[in-house]
């Protein structure tokens, strides 16, 4: 083995890593960017507009949150992805991310772009036990990934109990 097959072996290695960074990346990133799509638009006059419960956070508390908690999905998938055994849970695992990732990317549409609380909640009680579904199957192989994974699902928790009084407080 000469210098020369390193020195591809290496290239080949930083370009699988460029590529599991990407796959885990890429899909996170369009989802907060799907999910801003429809949000922003509709923060007034409708969200404002409605009624919402004494503990609802105020509206520059989410952008914070939800850039951490995005950045956190990224790395758990990340960490999934480079796992070297391929097994049946981690395929299960990483097909249940992807499922919470594209109900999160889709609630905001529910929610905000249809100005419907009610759609909202119909996709985030599934979406929650979707995201804990996560959780106990990123647990099985990376424990690093499914506490990544937490903070999400005890947010996603209590926007749960949010949406319910605001569909509650709205509901004509």
């Amino acid at each position: 083995m000469g210098v020369l097959d390193l020195t591809l072996r290496g290239i080949s290695v930083e370009h699988h890593e460029a590529r599991l960074v990407a796959v885990a990346v890429i899909p996170v990133a369009a989802a907060s960017v799907i999910g801003q799509l429809a949000t922003y638009p509709n923060l007034t006059p409708w969200y404002a507009g409605l009624d919402k419960p004494a503990f609802k956070p105020p509206n520059w508390v989410f952008g914070p949150v939800w850039t951490t908690l995005y950045v956190l999905m990224a790395f758990a998938v990340w960490r999934v992805l480079r796992l070297r055994r391929k097994t049946s849970a981690r395929r299960l695992g990483l097909t249940v991310f992807f499922v919470q990732l594209a109900l999160n990317a889709a609630w905001p549409w529910m929610f905000f772009a249809a100005h419907s609380p009610l759609l909202g909640l119909i996709n985030i009680v599934p979406q929650l036990m979707v995201i804990s579904a996560t959780v106990i199957l990123f647990w099985r192989f990376d424990q690093i990934a499914a506490w990544c994974m937490g903070p999400l699902a005890v947010w996603v928790g209590f926007a749960t109990v949010l949406n319910l009084a605001i569909w509650s407080l709205n509901a004509a």
